[in-house]
């Protein structure tokens, strides 16, 4: 099948959704913690993260445009902290729920059955059931003319990982800590590790690890 602007300009708008939203491949899963100036929490999926930098530690997320409720967004522009948590396979079922437009003085975390986690002296929850928690301050947002989002850039504050999924070089191994990749808007996967490979240089070889 070969589709040309005006082919993926002509589908149908959630045909056009589910195809635009899936062709990247997997993505990683997260649930982003939240909390507002009234002290209601908010836990929402997103599978828009991506790295910035090493040093600072920086990731950033993508949000919806100006012509729909965003509380996560909102609330992170109140506090300037939130969390980002690994979804794991025991969960998708809950985690998958946050997408639902719950009113914004509704949590999620109550919602859908998860559980608050908070740790001293950071203002926004983590999950509980997670096992890889980040806890992010906002950096910068950036607005995008393109399509009316928004880019938040934020740097890690404080990292929760297990572990025996660190990796002897200091990476975390996904898969062993169970956490899932969406494809797509509703489609999860776990992730098996097909192979590792060296350093690459312009004088070697590729080389398996």
């Amino acid at each position: 099948m070969h589709l040309n602007s005006s082919d993926i300009n002509a589908l149908e708008r959630r045909r056009r959704a589910a195809l635009i939203n899936s062709i990247t491949g997997y993505k990683p899963a997260n649930l982003v913690g939240t909390v507002n100036a009234e002290g209601v929490s908010n836990l929402a999926i997103m599978s828009s993260l991506v790295h910035i930098g090493s040093n600072p530690p920086l990731l950033a997320l993508i949000f919806r445009p100006d012509n729909t409720e965003r509380h996560t967004l909102d609330n992170i522009r109140e506090t300037g902290q939130y969390t980002v948590n690994h979804v794991h396979g025991d969960i998708i079922d809950a985690a998958h729920q946050t997408a639902a437009r719950y009113p914004g003085e509704v949590s999620e975390f109550a919602a859908t059955g998860l559980n608050e986690l908070w740790l001293e002296g950071f203002s926004a929850p983590f999950l509980s059931q997670s096992v890889v928690r980040m806890g992010m301050e906002i950096r910068e947002e950036i607005p995008l003319a393109i399509n009316g989002t928004h880019m938040v850039i934020g740097e890690i504050l404080t990292l929760d990982v297990p572990g025996d999924a660190i990796n002897d070089d200091g990476a975390l191994d996904p898969s062993l800590a169970d956490s899932v990749a969406i494809a797509g808007l509703d489609s999860y996967y776990r992730s098996t590790l097909v192979q590792r490979m060296a350093y690459a240089k312009p004088e070697e070889k590729p080389r398996r690890l």
